[in-house]
């Protein structure tokens, strides 16, 4: 069977295109895909071995069965045009700057007395090494069904939470906000609970990368907090 697969970041780079197209046997599963890339592009073999699939736009094991006309993408470790302001989705991926008072504004609640909000930016220094300036790049529908997903997973925990995010792409310079990330609850310690759970599981399962740029080099950077595995459920502790 034909297969079309989007590639993103590191896995686009190491194979020198954001699309593969191939034929695999059918009944075929993901882990074959996987083999037959690396077999045919040597140099993507490591970051294919730390790397997920998405099929149909969620996270896929290595067994599952891939079908002729599935959307198929790989994605790497994930890093972690509209006017935000005016566009009411709580979930937003743009290449605009983001608004902090946009994002507030999705979340306000006479119910709610609390409001954490998150706002990540980009630093200069990182790990000894002077930023000139970060690249963004995402799998957009999926990134925003991953943030609604998130949502559904503090509501579970935090009843009554509301939830809105927004992650920018494309080139940031040295403080732009890189995402906006507001949680509103009755109380205050469930804010705190909830805004810190909603970073980090972002930072876990949303496909989104950061191409670190420095003056004597670049990288994809990808998850730094362990081995990487967006299909395992959300930790209970934050």
């Amino acid at each position: 069977m034909y297969m079309e697969v989007k590639l993103f970041a590191g896995v686009a780079q190491a194979v020198g295109s954001p699309i593969w197209q191939g034929e695999l046997p059918d009944g075929a599963r993901v882990s074959d895909l996987f083999s037959v890339i690396s077999e045919q592009n040597p140099a993507s073999a490591e970051i294919l071995r730390i790397s997920f699939a998405s099929v149909n736009q969620s996270y896929a094991t290595s067994d599952t069965v891939l079908q002729p006309g599935d959307e198929v993408a790989i994605l790497p470790p994930v890093s972690g045009g509209q006017d935000e302001v005016a566009d009411n989705r709580r979930f937003l991926i743009t290449a605009e700057p983001l608004s902090v008072e946009g994002t507030l504004a999705k979340v306000r609640h006479p119910h709610c007395g609390a409001i954490n909000l998150f706002v990540g930016t980009v630093r200069e220094l990182t790990h000894g090494k002077i930023t000139t300036h970060l690249e963004y790049e995402a799998y957009e529908p999926m990134a925003v069904k991953m943030m609604e997903q998130i949502a559904d997973e503090i509501d579970q925990r935090w009843p009554g939470t509301r939830v809105a995010m927004a992650h920018r792409i494309g080139r940031l310079e040295i403080e732009d906000a890189a995402v906006v990330i507001a949680v509103a609850t009755p109380h205050r310690a469930a804010s705190y609970e909830a805004g810190r759970y909603a970073i980090e599981r972002l930072k876990e399962i949303v496909p989104i990368w950061k191409k670190e740029n420095w003056s004597d080099g670049t990288e994809w950077m990808g998850h730094q907090q362990g081995p990487w595995d967006p299909t395992k459920p959300g930790s209970s502790e934050v």
